[in-house]
């Protein structure tokens, strides 16, 4: 039996002109000869009334909730609702589906509500219906307890929810649907050159997404990787194969893949006249107040380090306590050029440092790895750090001639 996983978006499943697209993916893969398993997001996004953001709405949430507990029984209906509204349509359309929820699908998860682990994937029930049904309708970002309390696996727990059932069936692929064609060299709402890749590697896709790229919530990467599983990053609204995840050894030789940012971001420094038995009292400090702090630079005389704008006022405050009097640089932003291919290649870090001061963009920090180079910017900056990399990197020309062959697919 061949499996295959497709994962729709809020936006895919959102009204019936974009089920109608979302119907024309599904038949595909039936006349291809698949068993399709197909995980479903809430109802499009806030202010749609059954997305996610709006059920919390019903509670106030955050300024006004008691249970982490019954924000997961909330939360969970948005999935559910659209894996119904799917299925419903699927059998009006001749095609055997049923919908499930993610109990039902056999997730099984820790109870930290809200933010729950996947322990287990139990496919018997799935196996099972594929007896009597060609699709299975499930309900992404959720699980169930040991004792049946029902649980959310936090943002992107759609992708994680398709991921792991790629990984548990072993389906051929995992096809992520979503509103952009595929992953894209740049965001394109701020470097109109960007294009989409046609093949990227786990490893930068994860990276992508981990220094801000939207596309695919990266533990989804992560569990594909482990299994060995191929994944295509497509759009609904197109009918080419997107962009290709896999191994190192099946894309192209090229030095950079793309480049992501995050923004509204702080940057701290605290002072410490050598005194390094501190350094670690910074960190336990934020880590205890469940603060994530990134690009960290220590040395002999301090520790500098970033976080969002939001943890900025209670970061400061902490460190306060501790004696230290921090200097900030608020209104900052993370930009990363990402490629497998830089790994031990000379003068990258010369080139992006060339385009970013002839661009007139002052560089605050930076760091590096095999495969990732982060430059901290001026918020103000950003669009034009982001252009002048992707122009540096030569990255609207990534796919040649291939880029103009997407065919958009029509209602």
């Amino acid at each position: 039996m061949q499996i295959l996983v497709q994962k729709f978006g809020g936006t895919s499943v959102q009204n019936e002109n974009s089920r109608a697209h979302v119907l024309k993916h599904i038949k595909h893969a039936l006349m291809q000869k698949y068993k399709l398993v197909v995980v479903v997001s809430a109802l499009g996004r806030k202010p749609d009334p059954y997305a996610t953001d709006s059920l919390l709405n019903l509670v106030q949430f955050p300024a006004n909730y008691n249970s982490k507990r019954e924000l997961d029984l909330l939360m969970s209906c948005g999935e559910i609702i659209a894996s119904v509204v799917l299925s419903n349509e699927l059998q009006r359309n001749h095609i055997r589906s049923i919908a499930l929820t993610g109990a039902q699908a056999g997730f099984i998860t820790n109870d930290d509500f809200t933010q729950a682990k996947i322990k287990q994937v139990n496919t018997k029930r799935i196996i099972d219906e594929f007896e009597l049904h060609d699709v299975i309708v499930v309900a992404g970002f959720q699980g169930q307890t040991e004792t049946g309390e029902m649980t959310t696996i936090g943002r992107g727990g759609s992708d994680t929810t398709a991921a792991s059932l790629g990984a548990a069936l072993q389906a051929d692929r995992i096809e992520i649907f979503t509103d952009v064609n595929g992953v894209m060299t740049a965001d394109p709402k701020v470097v109109e050159t960007a294009c989409p890749l046609d093949t990227v590697t786990y490893t930068e896709i994860c990276n992508l997404a981990y220094q801000g790229a939207k596309v695919i919530h990266p533990r989804a990467v992560e569990i594909a990787m482990q299994a060995k599983i191929p994944m295509r990053v497509r759009s609904t609204y197109a009918e080419d194969g997107g962009t290709l995840v896999t191994a190192s050894a099946d894309i192209p030789d090229r030095l950079i893949t793309g480049i992501a940012h995050i923004s509204s971001i702080t940057q701290i420094k605290v002072d410490m006249e050598e005194d390094h038995a501190r350094q670690s009292d910074v960190f336990k400090a934020m880590a205890d107040a469940g603060i994530s702090v990134d690009f960290i630079n220590i040395s002999p005389t301090g520790v500098i380090y970033t976080v969002a704008d939001s943890d900025t006022e209670k970061a400061v405050d902490i460190l306060k306590t501790l004696g230290f009097n921090p200097s900030l640089t608020p209104n900052c932003a993370k930009v990363s050029a990402v490629g497998a291919g830089m790994t031990g290649v000379p003068g990258v870090a010369s080139k992006i440092v060339q385009a970013l001061t002839g661009a007139g963009v002052q560089i605050l920090q930076s760091a590096d790895s095999h495969t990732t180079i982060w430059v901290l910017v001026h918020d103000k900056d950003l669009k034009v750090a982001v252009n002048a990399l992707h122009d540096a990197f030569q990255l609207s020309k990534i796919n040649g001639s291939k880029n103009n062959d997407r065919k958009v697919l029509k209602s």
